[in-house]
Formats: structure tokens, C-alpha cells, sequence
């Protein structure tokens, strides 16, 4: 693989390991160098991509991977997540609705922060990055089945929370809610 495949194939991937980078780590920076080494480590194995199933997947994995380890150097600091995760702009310019999808949001960030973390990892793959499920049982080191087994229970989980607090009398954006569910 040449400087422009490289480029062209694997560059594009760098939002979503960005995403991934910050949801593991919860520390932008830290998510940028995790990133920076995971390219530096694509670059360096090159050759040997083209003969990969997914680079995609392999790349989410040693993300993960190189992330895990940065986890492992350190003690875990609670950092809010999630910040970019929807485009919080409508084409609606009705301050009422703009508030109700910010509050939605922030509904929905506090249920997926109560996920465990295997099941929050696997809605961010599937729902907000659009990998397939085989994608997503490399990158976790998981069976496919498992993967659709959490996904099932993490969205069943998030069903049961956004029920919650309807019958609490909040009433969340139909539209916002359905980017996850």
C-alpha cells in the first residue's frame, strides 16, 4: 500500500477511531496522541493491510487496544463524555425544539453512561459508527452473537430508562431518541 492508498483508505477512519479514542478514554487529547499512535503503527505495517478482511476493524481494534493499555498506565478520571456525539443543530430554528433535543441528549448521555461498558462500547460501534456486527466482534474480541446479545440488552436498557422517565412526565424527542434505539 502506497502513501495515496494509505490516504485514501485509511485517513477517512480517523473521526470515528477519534470517537472511539474519546469515549474509552474520556480525554480529548489524550484521544488525538491515541490516535496519532494508532496511524503511526498503520503506517509502519502498511504492506500488510491489503491482505486484511476489514482495515476498519483492525483499526478500531488497535485503538481500543492501545487505549486499554493508556487505562491500564494510569487511574481512571471521570471525564464527561459523549460531548459530539449528535449534531445538536436542527434545521428548525424553534428555540423550544432546540432546547427539547439538548435535553433529550442529555437524557440519553446520562442512560448510556449507566450501560456497562461493554454494552456502551458496542451502541457506540453499531448505532453512532455503523459497523457491522463481524466489524464489532473483532474490534471487542467477541463472538457475533454475543455482540448482538448485549446490543439487544443494551437497547432494551436504554428502552426501559427513556419509559422511566416518560412516566415521570418527561417527554423526549421522538427523533433524537431513535438515533439509538
Amino acid at each position: 500500500m502506497d502513501a495515496n492508498d494509505f490516504r485514501k483508505n485509511m485517513l477517512p477512519l480517523s473521526g470515528k477511531l477519534y470517537r472511539f479514542a474519546c469515549l474509552l478514554l474520556k480525554d480529548k487529547s489524550e484521544a488525538e496522541d491515541a490516535i496519532q499512535e494508532v496511524y503511526l503503527k498503520l503506517w509502519k505495517i502498511r504492506d500488510s493491510l491489503e491482505s486484511l478482511q476489514s482495515t476498519e476493524a483492525f483499526a478500531m481494534k488497535m485503538t481500543r487496544n492501545w487505549c486499554l493499555d493508556r487505562i491500564k498506565a494510569r487511574k481512571p478520571v471521570y471525564i464527561e463524555g459523549y460531548q459530539n456525539w449528535f449534531d445538536r443543530r436542527t434545521d428548525d430554528d424553534d428555540p423550544h425544539r432546540i432546547m427539547e433535543n439538548t435535553d433529550t441528549l442529555r437524557l440519553l448521555h446520562r442512560i448510556l453512561d449507566q450501560l456497562p461498558e461493554q454494552q456502551r462500547h458496542i451502541v457506540q460501534l453499531r448505532e453512532l459508527e455503523g459497523l457491522e456486527f463481524e466489524e464489532i466482534s473483532e474490534v471487542m474480541d467477541m463472538q457475533v452473537n454475543a455482540v448482538r446479545v448485549n446490543l439487544s440488552r443494551a437497547r432494551n436498557r436504554i428502552k426501559e430508562a427513556m419509559q422511566k422517565y416518560e412516566s415521570d412526565g418527561y417527554k423526549p424527542n421522538p427523533t433524537t431518541v431513535g438515533k439509538i434505539l
